[in-house]
C-alpha cells in the first residue's frame, strides 16, 4: 500500500497527516520542533511502512531548516511544494476558505498522492556543494548588504561632503576602499578633512595597506580637501559626521564580512569536483563559479534535459497563447539569484571570449537591448554548461561557438 506524508511546518510545531493510495486518513499527529519531535515523525512514519528499501515521500511548503535535514538523511524524496501551489489545491477540498494546520497537512499529502508527477523532489546534492550553497548565498549577500550601505554613505557626502566623493568615487571600488573608510573615519567632516596634515595622511593611507605612491596620493588628497566648497553651519556639519561615523562602522563590517566570506567561498570552491569544469568558462572566477555550482547543485538527475536548466534560470523565454494572442518575453519565476550572476557572467565573458563578444553583438544587431542580448548569452551559456557538467569535458570555444564562426 502507497502512503504519502504532508507536513504543515511553523515555528513551534508541525502538523503530520498521512494518506494511503485512496485518499483515506492514516495517521495525524502534532509534534514540537526539536529532536523529541523529531524522533515521533521517524516513529510514526517506521509505523505505516517508512524503511530504508521503501521510504514514503513527504512534501512541505520549505526546502530549509533542521526539519528538513533530517528527513533527508538516505534516499527519501522530499517534494518542496512552494506556498501558493498549496493554496490552490486547498480549494479542491474546502470551498468555503476555510483552513487549519492538520487541513494543509492533509492537502500536502493528498498533492504528492494525485500530482507526485507534476512535483520535483528536493534534489540529491553532496554535503559539501550544500556547503558551498550556504557560503556562496551569504557571500552574495554580504556584497549587496555592502553596496546599499556604500550607496547611503554616497547620498549622505553628496549632502554636505562634495570633497570625499571627488577623491575617492573616481577610483576601482569607490567609497568601500580601505583607504577611503580610513580617511572618512578620521575626518568625518569638511572642516577636520581641512586641517589634515601630509604627514597624517600619509600614515592614514599606511594604515589602510597601501605601500606605493603614498606621497603622490597624500598630497592630491590635501589639495583636495583644502579646496573651496559650499558648507553647512558647524553644528548641522558635526551633526551628518556623525551619522557619516555610524555608517562607516556598518561599512567596515560588511567589508570585512564579504572578504571573509569570499575566502571560504574560495577555499570550499576548489576543493569541488566541478570548480575545474565552471572554471574553464570564459568569464567565470572562483566567486561566480561558486555561486554558479550553488544554485545548480551537482546532482546530475536533477535536470532533465538543458532546457529545464534555462526554465530553472529564467533565461528561456516563455510564450504566453490563448485564443489569436500569442506573447513571447522573458520569465519573471525564476532563480533570482542564478540570474544575478548570469548577468555578470556574461558582461564578463565578453572580454576574455571572441565567441561570446560576437554573439553579443549579432544580438545587438538583431535589435536585443543590451540586458536581452546578454540574457540570451547566458542562455547559450548554460547549455554549454549542462553539456560539459554531463559529459565531466572542460569548455571548448572552438566547438562552443562553432556554429556562429
Amino acid at each position: 500500500m502507497n502512503v504519502y506524508c504532508g507536513l504543515d511546518w511553523a515555528e513551534n510545531h508541525h502538523d503530520i497527516a498521512l494518506v494511503n493510495e485512496a485518499g483515506e486518513l492514516l495517521a495525524k499527529q502534532r509534534i514540537t520542533d526539536d529532536a523529541a519531535g523529531y524522533k515521533a515523525l521517524l516513529e510514526l512514519r517506521a509505523e505505516h511502512g517508512d524503511n530504508p528499501r521503501a521510504p514514503i515521500p513527504v512534501a512541505i511548503e520549505t526546502s530549509h531548516g533542521l526539519l528538513v535535514a533530517t528527513l533527508r538523511t538516505g534516499t527519501r524524496q522530499i517534494y518542496a511544494v512552494n506556498p501558493l501551489s498549496a493554496a490552490r489545491y486547498r480549494d479542491r477540498y474546502a470551498l468555503s476558505g476555510k483552513k487549519s494546520d492538520h487541513g494543509d497537512a492533509l492537502v500536502l499529502a493528498n498533492i504528492l498522492r494525485t500530482d507526485m508527477a507534476a512535483h520535483r523532489p528536493l534534489p540529491q546534492d553532496s554535503e559539501l556543494a550544500r556547503a558551498i550553497t550556504v557560503l556562496a548565498r551569504a557571500q552574495q549577500d554580504a556584497v549587496w548588504a555592502r553596496q546599499q550601505i556604500a550607496n547611503q554613505v554616497r547620498s549622505l557626502l553628496r549632502y554636505y561632503y562634495p570633497a570625499a566623493l571627488q577623491a575617492f568615487l573616481c577610483k576601482q571600488n569607490g567609497l568601500t576602499r580601505e583607504d577611503a573608510r580610513v580617511i572618512l573615519t578620521l575626518a568625518p567632516t569638511p572642516a577636520r578633512a581641512a586641517k589634515l596634515t601630509t604627514t597624517q595622511l600619509q600614515s592614514a593611507l599606511r594604515r589602510a595597506g597601501r605601500s606605493r605612491g603614498i606621497e603622490t596620493e597624500a598630497a592630491k588628497l590635501k589639495e583636495i580637501f583644502r579646496a573651496n566648497y559650499a558648507r553647512h553651519p558647524q553644528t548641522v556639519e558635526d551633526a551628518m559626521g556623525m551619522q557619516l561615523s555610524s555608517l562607516l562602522l556598518q561599512l567596515d563590517a560588511a567589508c570585512t564580512a564579504a572578504d571573509r566570506l569570499a575566502e571560504a567561498v574560495e577555499e570550499a570552491f576548489l576543493q569541488h569536483p566541478d570548480a575545474q569544469i565552471l572554471l574553464s568558462f570564459p568569464g567565470l572566477g572562483v566567486q561566480l563559479g561558486a555561486r554558479i555550482l550553488a544554485e545548480v547543485g551537482d546532482d546530475p538527475t536533477r535536470f532533465i534535459d538543458a532546457r529545464a536548466l534555462k526554465a530553472y534560470a529564467g533565461s528561456a523565454p516563455i510564450t504566453r497563447a490563448s485564443g489569436k494572442k500569442t506573447y513571447v518575453g522573458r520569465r519573471y519565476v525564476k532563480n533570482h539569484r542564478l540570474m544575478n550572476t548570469g548577468f555578470l557572467w556574461a558582461f564578463a565573458s565578453l572580454n576574455c571570449s571572441t565567441g561570446a563578444y560576437e554573439h553579443y553583438r549579432r544580438r545587438r544587431t538583431a535589435g536585443d537591448w543590451h540586458a536581452a542580448a546578454q540574457r540570451n548569452l547566458f542562455n547559450r551559456f548554460l547549455g554549454q554548461l549542462y553539456y560539459c557538467l554531463q559529459s565531466r569535458n572542460l569548455f571548448d570555444e572552438q566547438h562552443a561557438f562553432a556554429s556562429a564562426a
